[in-house]
């Protein structure tokens, strides 16, 4: 008969996809659920996000738990040190200390779930979830459903002109596309032929 050896494992789960994906849903079910098994949960959400609520995070489709706001992701880690699981929501509103201070968390046995944006308006990768996803040890893309025609949709839509990469909003500026329904702003275009232009030459100069 094997024998279990119970040691003080800890991993990273990342929650990604468009806005309106139900990336926060699902946060709060997992955090719900260790909840209910009495472990001790640290749930935390950026401050510049306070579209819904200044103490709980709130999902699109209304489901909300509590939440404590910060500034910055080294205050996570003073916060969790009594913590066995520790949620992390709007991941693409910290910098890329969220990577490390994450790895430290799990490095110390808890289980951090993070959930975030992983493209931003342009539909280019959205800093930090590229660092986290290649960190995790658990990854779920969560899929939204194209406001046009109704095919899972990947890319969040910017409604407004506004060209600053962050901008907090929710239905009243953006809105959930699929690829072919995307429309990239006029930068993001120009950088794309731009692009395309340079790997052509490339590829003649390597004829």
């Amino acid at each position: 008969m094997l024998s279990i050896v119970h040691r003080n494992i800890g991993w990273i789960e990342v929650i990604c996809g468009s806005m309106f994906s139900g990336k926060s849903e699902e946060l709060i079910r997992r955090l719900r659920r260790a909840i209910i098994a009495r472990q001790k949960v640290a749930i935390f959400k950026p401050k510049i996000d306070t579209r819904f609520s200044d103490d709980h995070i709130v999902s699109h489709s209304e489901l909300k738990i509590p939440s404590k706001v910060v500034e910055s992701a080294w205050d996570i880690l003073e916060q969790s040190l009594e913590a066995q699981v520790v949620g992390i929501d709007e991941a693409q509103f910290f910098n890329n200390d969220l990577v490390l201070v994450c790895q430290k968390l799990a490095n110390m046995g808890k289980r951090v779930i993070v959930a975030g944006l992983d493209q931003d308006y342009r539909g280019e990768p959205f800093d930090p979830i590229p660092q986290m996803l290649a960190v995790a040890e658990y990854i779920t893309k969560t899929h939204a459903i194209c406001v046009i025609c109704g095919n899972p949709a990947n890319y969040t839509q910017r409604k407004t002109p506004n060209k600053e990469r962050v901008v907090v909003g929710a239905a009243d500026i953006y809105e959930a596309r699929c690829r072919n329904c995307f429309e990239p702003p006029e930068e993001s275009k120009k950088e794309i032929k731009l692009s395309a232009g340079n790997r052509g030459k490339a590829q003649e100069t390597s004829k």
